[in-house]
């Protein structure tokens, strides 16, 4: 299916968010995730299931002073 990801449009065979972290290489990643525009908590990711289409944003924490 296609998604995007950080506005990036990319394929993928994830059918849940998780998989798609996994995928994409966020794996132990301190992150926040949204899709389509909606916050999705780190413990609901393996449940949250992807459709053709949507837009998924990985955020990072920033560091620093």
């Amino acid at each position: 299916m296609k998604l995007q990801l950080n506005g990036a449009m990319i394929e993928t065979q994830a059918e849940v968010l998780a998989g798609l972290l996994d995928e994409q290489g966020f794996t132990g990643a301190k992150i926040a995730t949204a899709v389509n525009g909606d916050f999705v908590p780190a413990p609901a990711r393996a449940a949250q299931p992807l459709k053709d289409g949507d837009r998924i944003e990985v955020l990072a924490p920033m560091q620093g002073g």
